[in-house]
C-alpha cells in the first residue's frame, strides 16, 4: 500500500479529509473512546468526520451525522425521483426533496415532515445500496466510508502509539474520497 510522504502536519489539496463513518455493530452508535478535538466530545460510530493535521473532529459539532456534500451530491443526481426515506413512526415513505427541514433553529435537515423525526440515517442506507448508482460511484462511495472506517480504528489503537499509522490512515481516507470525486466529475461530464 502506498504511503503518502507529505511533511507530518499536512495533507493533500484542500488540507482536511471529510468522510462517513459507519461500522455495523450491536453496538451501533455507541460512542467510540476517541473524542472530538473541537468540541472533545466522543465521536460516534455514526459521525462525519474530518481529520487535520492528525486530529478527528466533527465536520459540525451541532449535526455530527449529517450527510456530506458528497452523500448530498449523489442523492441529488442519482435519487432524485425515487423514494429515499421511509419513516417508521408515520410508515411513509419519502423522496428526498419531500422531507423537512427545521428553518427555527436550522440544526436540523431530512426530518420527516409529519412527525419531525430525523432520517438521515435512512437515507445514508438507501444510498449505499439504490441501483440507481452506477457500480463505480458505489464503489467509491464504499472505499471512502471503509477508509473512515479504518481511520477511526487506527486513531483509537494510535492514541498512545506511533503517528505513522495515523498519517497512513489519513492518506487512504483521502485518496478514496479524491477517487469519489473524480467518478462522480467524469459521470457528470459524460
Amino acid at each position: 500500500m502506498p504511503v503518502d510522504r507529505s511533511p507530518p502536519g499536512s495533507l493533500p489539496e484542500g488540507g482536511s479529509v471529510v468522510a462517513t463513518v459507519i461500522v455495523s455493530s450491536p453496538s451501533r452508535g455507541r460512542a467510540m473512546q476517541v473524542k472530538c478535538s473541537k468540541c472533545s466530545q466522543p465521536i460516534a460510530l455514526t459521525d462525519i468526520i474530518e481529520s487535520n493535521n492528525g486530529h478527528l473532529s466533527h465536520v459540525d459539532c451541532k449535526r455530527p451525522q449529517i450527510l456530506t456534500p458528497e452523500e448530498r451530491a449523489l442523492v441529488f443526481v442519482y435519487c432524485s425521483g425515487h423514494v429515499v426515506a421511509r419513516c417508521p413512526a408515520c410508515d411513509i415513505s419519502y423522496r428526498y426533496t419531500e422531507l423537512a427541514a427545521d428553518m427555527v433553529g436550522g440544526s436540523r435537515t431530512n426530518m420527516c415532515p409529519r412527525c419531525r423525526q430525523d432520517l438521515t440515517e435512512a437515507v445514508r442506507a438507501h444510498l449505499f445500496r439504490c441501483a440507481m448508482l452506477p457500480p463505480a460511484i458505489r464503489l467509491r462511495a464504499q472505499e471512502v466510508r471503509e477508509a473512515a472506517q479504518r481511520l477511526v480504528k487506527e486513531r483509537q489503537q494510535a492514541r498512545d502509539g506511533s503517528d505513522v499509522v495515523m498519517r497512513e490512515a489519513e492518506a487512504a481516507m483521502f485518496r478514496s474520497q479524491r477517487a469519489l470525486r473524480e467518478a462522480m466529475s467524469r459521470r457528470a461530464a459524460s
